[in-house]
C-alpha cells in the first residue's frame, strides 16, 4: 500500500476505532464501520462522511452522530493490489489457465466494475457475471464466453457457490472474502471438480495489516474449527481457537481492542495447509529408470499370496451331489412352463 493509501487508511481506522469504544455493543454500528475499512482499501474514492445512529438515555431516542469523513484518493490510478493482480493474471494466461476473480463489494460502490475496468486497460478480455443472470442460465452465460474468448471472469463468490464446475478457469482469486465461510468453502472448489485436467489454484489478495488481514485470519481460524468438528484434522498441536463468537464480532473485538497479534494471515493459512499435509501426506516420488538400459527383476523366489479380500458379495455354490429342496408351490401355473402356456389357448 502506498504511502498516501496507508495514511488515509489509517486514519479512517482511528476514527472508529474511537466510534466503537465510545458506543460498545452497537450492532448497527459495528456492521456499517467494519464493512467500510474492508471496502476502503479496493474502493479508496466516492465517500461521503459516515453517520450512524446510537440511544441516547436522556431523550430515549435514537440520534446521528458524525463518525468521520473518509479521504477520497484519485480513481485514475492503479492501487499496489491490483497491480499485483494484473501481474498474477498475465503470469496465468501465460501459462495457458484461465481466470476466476471474486469480489464482494458489488453495490453502490461496485468493486467488480472496477476491476472490470482495470483489468480490461491491462488488455485482458474480461467478463462480469451479475446477478441479473439467472441461476439456470449461468452455465450457458459461461460458455457463451468462452466462446467469446473470454480469459477471465468477475463476478460475487455466492453467484457460483454451487450448481457450477468452472473446469476451464483453474485459477481462483479471492479479491475480497467476505464473512460467509460455506460461500468461501464452495466457490473455492468449483475448479476442483471430476474432469479438471489442470492444478487448481487458489489465492487471496489482501493489503498487509487491514482489517482485510484480520478477516482471512479468522476466517482461516474457522475454516481449521469446522474442518476439526468435521473430522477431516485432528486438531492435535493447533493452539486454543475461540469457537464461541462469530466473525464480525472478532473482527471488532480486534479492532477496538487492537488485539491483532500473534498468527498473521499467512502464517494461520500455511498452517492449514501443515495441517492437511499430515493427514493426507503426500505420495513417494518414483523413480524413473534410464530408457536406455531398462532393468527388470524377473526373478521370484516365494509365491506371491493373494491380497486379503474386502467386504463384498459372494454367490455360494452347493457341493456337488448334495440335493437342493425346493419348496413346493400350491400354484402350479407359477412353476410348469406347459401349464402357463395353456392359460392362453
Amino acid at each position: 500500500m502506498e504511502e498516501e493509501h496507508a495514511r488515509a487508511y489509517e486514519q479512517l481506522e482511528e476514527d472508529i476505532r474511537a466510534a466503537m469504544r465510545a458506543h460498545r455493543g452497537n450492532k448497527s454500528l459495528m456492521s456499517i464501520l467494519l464493512n467500510t475499512l474492508l471496502l476502503y482499501p479496493d474502493h479508496p474514492y466516492g465517500f461521503q462522511d459516515i453517520w450512524a445512529r446510537a440511544f441516547d438515555p436522556q431523550t430515549k431516542e435514537y440520534v446521528r452522530f458524525l463518525v468521520t469523513t473518509p479521504q477520497n484518493l484519485s480513481e485514475d490510478r492503479l492501487y499496489a493490489k491490483e497491480r499485483a493482480l494484473i501481474a498474477d493474471v498475465r503470469e496465468e494466461l501465460r501459462q495457458g489457465r484461465r481466470c476466476q476473480v471474486y469480489a464482494t463489494y458489488t453495490g453502490e460502490r461496485d468493486v467488480t466494475l472496477r476491476l472490470e475496468t482495470v483489468l480490461r486497460q491491462a488488455g485482458f478480455r474480461v467478463a462480469v457475471l451479475r446477478s441479473s443472470v439467472a441461476t439456470d442460465k449461468r452455465e450457458e452465460w459461461y460458455e457463451r464466453q468462452l466462446k467469446a474468448g473470454v480469459e477471465v471472469v468477475i463476478c460475487h463468490p455466492k453467484l457460483v457457490e454451487t450448481g457450477l464446475d468452472l473446469l476451464a478457469f483453474p485459477t481462483l482469486y479471492f479479491y475480497e472474502t467476505g464473512y460467509s465461510l460455506h460461500t468461501l468453502r464452495q466457490a473455492s472448489r468449483r475448479s476442483w471438480r471430476i474432469g479438471q485436467r489442470h492444478a487448481v489454484r487458489v489465492k487471496f489478495v489482501t493489503y498487509t495489516g487491514t482489517m482485510q488481514e484480520t478477516c482471512l485470519r479468522l476466517m482461516g481460524k474457522k475454516m481449521l474449527v469446522a474442518l476439526m468438528m468435521e473430522g477431516k484434522f485432528s486438531g492435535e498441536g493447533l493452539q486454543s481457537l475461540d469457537t464461541d463468537e462469530d466473525l464480525m464480532s472478532a473482527m471488532a473485538r480486534e479492532l477496538v481492542e487492537k488485539a491483532g497479534v500473534g498468527a498473521s494471515a499467512d502464517q494461520m493459512w500455511r498452517e492449514l495447509e501443515r495441517e492437511r499435509e499430515r493427514v493426507l501426506p503426500q505420495p513417494p516420488p518414483m523413480k524413473v529408470e534410464d530408457e536406455d538400459n531398462p532393468v527388470f527383476d524377473l526373478s521370484v523366489t516365494d509365491p506371491v499370496s493373494p491380497p486379503p479380500e474386502r467386504a463384498s458379495i459372494h454367490l455360494v455354490e452347493p457341493p456337488a451331489g448334495v440335493r437342493v429342496r425346493k419348496k413346493s408351490s400350491p400354484w402350479s401355473t407359477g412353476t410348469e412352463p406347459a401349464v402357463q402356456l395353456s392359460l392362453f389357448g
